[in-house]
């Protein structure tokens, strides 16, 4: 069971975290860039930590694990650096990056399905397979039009991070609780 919670943990704080900016996102899609930036660029890091670590325990406790995941915490980690270290520039790197790292979070997490399978069911395997889709679908018309997408999405996106940061507080839930 222990092996169970080291993996929840982590991910409540991604969740919590997705809510806050999914929130934050919904209310004030056209903030201030600078502000939206920096939280963007922290999320992206934390998010990639957690990525690399739930990669390195499952490695560790299975033989194997989502390589995808590795890749997706890798490329989390350099956006969110690029973004954290440079505001200046952070709002061009979110809207080149923040596409891509949109796009590797949700691939990453679409790698943890079988995963996810075997840990909690059905219901929150589908769950979760229906919000990464969607979140690549978004990624993907943010890199086809960056500028309009980025101010004309705010909704989308701040509604998407909410659902994301639910999905990652109930497998939270899910690997805490064994009654789940």
């Amino acid at each position: 069971m222990k092996n169970r919670k080291a993996f929840g943990w982590g991910e409540l704080i991604v969740g919590i975290l997705l809510i806050i900016l999914g929130i934050y996102t919904f209310i004030n899609p056209s903030a201030a860039i600078e502000g939206v930036t920096f939280i963007y660029g922290l999320v992206a890091l934390i998010t990639g930590i957690i990525d690399l670590v739930f990669y390195i325990r499952l490695e560790q406790r299975s033989g194997f694990a989502p390589v995808l995941s590795l890749v997706g915490g890798i490329i989390s980690i350099i956006a969110g650096l690029l973004i954290l270290f440079n505001l200046g520039i952070g709002t061009w790197v979110m809207i080149i990056l923040f596409p891509i790292w949109f796009i590797a979070h949700c691939i990453a997490r679409l790698a943890h399905l079988p995963f996810i399978r075997i840990t909690s069911g059905s219901g929150y395997y589908y769950f979760t397979l229906i919000i990464n889709i969607i979140g690549l679908i978004l990624g993907i018309m943010m890199i086809f039009d960056p500028f309009v997408s980025f101010f004309s999405l705010g909704y989308l996106i701040g509604m998407y991070l909410i659902f994301l940061g639910v999905d990652s507080i109930v497998f939270a839930l899910n690997l805490l609780d064994s009654r789940w």
